[in-house]
């Protein structure tokens, strides 16, 4: 992929955005969270309906900031494991995402040499 998931600066306002498979290259949408020093992406779909986490766009954490929390059922994962800590999923994980932090922006990572 030869062009970033998004800017460090498009996670300042909500700390999330949600990225399109057209715009990731992968057969599926993602979204990448910020949470202080840490950014990570996952699927976005929620481990017990399939359904998309984002309630609003680019909204995927609760409204303390804390959690990621499914716009269907509420659950909640923490942002740096991807594990269900309440709902109806609970020990269940996100599919996580290889990304990392170059030059100001998130790409995906496609090889373990990308460090």
């Amino acid at each position: 992929m030869s062009n970033p998931l998004c800017r460090l600066g498009d996670l300042d306002e909500t700390g999330s955005r949600g990225i399109e498979s057209a715009e990731s290259g992968l057969p599926w949408d993602i979204f990448v969270v910020r949470k202080d020093d840490q950014v990570r992406a996952y699927r976005n779909n929620c481990p017990h309906t399939g359904a998309p986490l984002d309630w609003m766009p680019h909204r995927f954490l609760d409204l303390d900031g804390e959690f990621v929390q499914c716009s269907i059922h509420g659950a909640l994962f923490q942002v740096d494991s991807g594990e269900c800590l309440r709902g109806p999923c609970v020990g269940r994980y996100l599919e996580p995402v290889a990304v990392q932090v170059r030059d100001g922006a998130v790409w995906l990572k496609t090889s373990e040499k990308e460090d």
